[in-house]
């Protein structure tokens, strides 16, 4: 039996951006079908980090995004308009904004796994700073026939610490303190052209400084952008997880980090995440399954709970991209799968806006809470690693709910955030949650 006490009188700062993803609506607006657009709308996806866009032929392809895919000779003059091939970035930026998502927008390039080609360090880390520059003007200030979408996150690279098991990095080719350099060099120059924006990085692929080499990449970045006193706006990193609580670890150290380096005011993104039980042979096979089914659909909703209630500033689910990592469309039709429904589940809270914090104690029961001025929501789901887990049963203590309506929106293995019960809000109501399902609790 799980008991948690809801105040709905009491709030505890905002919704934050948990629901936020990996890359824009994909697929065909012109057959009005086969595509993502109205699901994003629906869920009120709020960014899009275009992290890894030219891996899809739907986005532009080789064209689109990634820095050296733009500026195609690094020879050329970057003051130039015609230096620039901004065509299919264009395309997928104006496609995300149609559905009220913003980009985050990755400076850097896609991750490689064969073929080098953008992942080497740049020949002048001053001129690329410099490109950086004008493809922020191109969105922002309508440099080279641009545009004004006043998008506020940019990041530098991604991943310059990300090792396989054979010692090669899919998405840096220089040292690490080649990539310090660059980091400190663009960052300090962005900041100069646009103090009003968002700048920051670098997406490491994770802060587990129980490893030797991270812990040398984590104190070498921050030790050197603290000595040349260079800005950051937020600290990106990356986490896959088995288990919602392990984000936990991985944010206390990102934010020790910040305040140990006098970044204390930088915001936390946690900007790839997914269900993980192992990256090779048949946990990696497991994994790519579970995410599409019902079992990721509540980790999603789990996580996002969790990380609500942490510090936290914003989620990025990779990837909504079509791809084997995307738990939230069917790769072929586009059409929702189960891990879909969580992020429209949590977009009702976030329009709700305010965080009203559950008393509880913790796993597998993960649940979290928000209100407006005429209404309040609860998203709740049982998530546990091991398979056989039985159902819990919750007993909510509710205050503030006198008069309202229950509505209860279920996901499972038949229902798909349907409502299936309508009940008074009474101070006490119990529920049974199986194993990897998820309520959404309207109180109207």
């Amino acid at each position: 039996m799980q008991n948690i006490k809801i105040d709905f009188t009491q709030t505890n700062g905002v919704v934050k951006p948990m629901h936020a993803v990996n890359n824009g609506p994909a697929g065909s607006k012109v057959r009005k079908g086969n595509s993502t657009y109205q699901y994003f709308k629906e869920a009120g996806i709020p960014y899009a980090r275009n992290h890894d866009a030219s891996a899809y032929l739907g986005y532009g392809g080789e064209y689109t995004v990634d820095v050296h895919r733009i500026f195609r000779n690094f020879d050329a003059d970057p003051t130039d308009p015609a230096s620039y091939d901004f065509e299919c970035t264009d395309q997928y930026i104006a496609d995300t904004a149609s559905v009220g998502t913003e980009t985050f927008y990755r400076l850097g390039s896609r991750i490689e796994h064969g073929k080098k080609v953008g992942t080497f360090p740049p020949k002048d880390f001053q001129k690329w700073a410099v490109i950086c520059e004008h493809i922020i003007r191109h969105y922002n200030e309508g440099w080279a026939n641009g545009f004004h979408y006043n998008i506020t996150y940019w990041e530098i690279w991604n991943e310059p610490d990300c090792h396989n098991a054979d010692g090669s990095n899919p998405c840096w080719q220089g040292t690490e303190e080649e990539f310090v350099d660059l980091f400190c060099i663009t960052q300090k120059h962005l900041k100069e052209c646009f103090p009003h924006l968002k700048i920051g990085g670098p997406a490491f692929s994770s802060v587990n400084i129980e490893r030797e080499y991270k812990k040398m990449f984590m104190d070498l970045f921050f030790t050197t952008i603290r000595e040349r006193k260079i800005p950051l706006d937020f600290f990106s990193f990356h986490r896959y997880a088995k288990d919602p609580c392990e984000f936990g670890v991985s944010i206390d150290v990102a934010r020790q980090y910040c305040k140990e380096y006098g970044y204390e005011n930088a915001e936390l993104i946690l900007n790839e995440w997914n269900y993980i039980r192992g990256w090779l042979a048949e946990d990696w096979t497991y994994s790519l399954r579970a995410e599409k089914g019902l079992k990721g659909a509540s980790f999603v909703a789990g996580t996002m709970a969790y990380c609500q209630d942490s510090p936290l500033d914003m989620l990025m689910y990779y990837d909504a991209r079509p791809c084997g990592m995307n738990g939230m469309f069917d790769t072929d039709f586009l059409t929702p799968l189960k891990g879909y429904y969580p992020f429209k589940m949590f977009g009702e809270l976030y329009r709700m806006g305010q965080f009203v914090r559950p008393e509880y104690e913790a796993v597998p029961i993960y649940c979290t809470a928000a209100k407006s001025d005429d209404a309040a929501g609860i998203m709740i789901t049982n998530f546990a690693e091991d398979d056989e887990s039985p159902a819990q049963t919750v007993t909510f203590s509710l205050k503030g709910i006198a008069g309202k309506t229950a509505e209860f929106y279920l996901l499972d293995e038949t229902h798909d955030m349907e409502l299936v019960s309508t009940t008074p809000a009474e101070e006490k109501m119990t529920v049974e949650i199986p194993l990897f399902c998820t309520y959404l609790i309207k109180l109207i």
